[in-house]
């Protein structure tokens, strides 16, 4: 539900080009509280004042010299890609109320017009809208969530396999390699044991902050869940890259984290997959790595392991 406070707060443009007009809306508007009024005379201004305002409300004259209402509108489309028009057309020329409907505006008032019905309209126009963008930005908080982990912002496991995907199809077409590090933490419940939940949130954010500084702007890092995480390397110039981007993983994670005034010491556990050594899709090269992650952790933790000697020799590091 709308507030009043956030419809008294909602930006509104004046587009007229009679400053009588102008004044009168103005006084009207801020008389009645609401606090973010603007207004232009001239309507080649529209478009770049919405630009950068996005108003939540325009009211919108038709008949204006050297640029009318219908061209104002045409323009305004082009900023609004979604197609929602937030305009009230107030115009003396009450035959073009169907063509300025048709034309995009969400309502239409006549001149000269009555006070109460115009208040009535604007205070309407402006809770529709506000709730249509309350609804936007619930859609796209639900994008985020479908598409992030919550907790570190990283792309979780359904944005990871999109952009192994174009990661492979890249290495196929170019016939390169590319490869994925899966990596679990040693020693993380102790963690959450010890110092508790709080801590071992805090720690896992370090640690995603640690892996995206340690790798290129191209390549992917995501959490799956719990203390897993994964390295997408989008192509590789040299199969050896992987050895040394896992020991540097293994390394950086290992440094003391001060959290809650308490240092914590941590270890990981790194398994790779080479496209297209150990697979040629995202899943296969997952289970690869995952595999070769729980290889490393029986061989004592804190290393790295690749099941196949190929390109890319067996590693134990730690």
């Amino acid at each position: 539900m709308i507030s009043e406070q956030e419809i008294l707060n909602a930006s509104i443009l004046i587009v007229d080009d009679q400053a009588a007009n102008v004044q009168l809306l103005e006084q009207m508007l801020r008389n009645d509280g609401y606090r973010s009024v603007t207004s232009t005379r001239n309507p080649r201004e529209v478009y770049e004042l919405h630009r950068e305002h996005h108003y939540d409300l325009i009211l919108l004259d038709l008949q204006m010299p050297a640029m009318d209402g219908f061209q104002v509108m045409d323009g305004l489309k082009e900023i609004n890609a979604n197609g929602y028009l937030p305009v009230l057309v107030i115009s003396a020329q009450p035959n073009h109320k169907l063509r300025a409907l048709s034309a995009g505006a969400k309502d239409f008032i006549a001149k000269p017009f009555d006070m109460v019905e115009v208040k009535t309209r604007i205070r309407n126009m402006l809770e529709v809208r506000l709730l249509y963008k309350q609804v936007e930005h619930y859609s796209q908080e639900m994008e985020t969530l479908a598409l992030y982990d919550a907790l570190t912002g990283l792309p979780n496991r359904r944005l990871l396999m999109d952009r192994l995907s174009l990661s492979i199809a890249h290495a196929h077409r170019n016939r390169s390699t590319m490869a994925v590090l899966f990596l679990d933490l040693d020693k993380f419940k102790q963690v959450n044991d010890s110092l508790g939940h709080d801590a071992g949130d805090m720690l896992l954010n370090l640690v995603a902050a640690r892996l995206v500084a340690l790798v290129r702007q191209e390549d992917t890092v995501a959490r799956l869940g719990g203390d897993e995480f994964v390295i997408a390397l989008w192509e590789l110039t040299q199969v050896d890259d992987v050895a040394k981007l896992a020991a540097k993983v293994v390394q950086e994670l290992s440094k003391p984290y001060l959290i809650q005034g308490h240092e914590v010491h941590i270890s990981a556990s790194v398994g790779v997959g080479i496209y297209p050594v150990h697979g040629e899709d995202g899943e296969a090269l997952m289970k690869c790595a995952d595999t070769s992650m729980y290889e490393a952790k029986r061989m004592g933790k804190d290393g790295c392991h690749n099941p196949v000697r190929i390109d890319l020799p067996t590693i134990l590091l730690g």
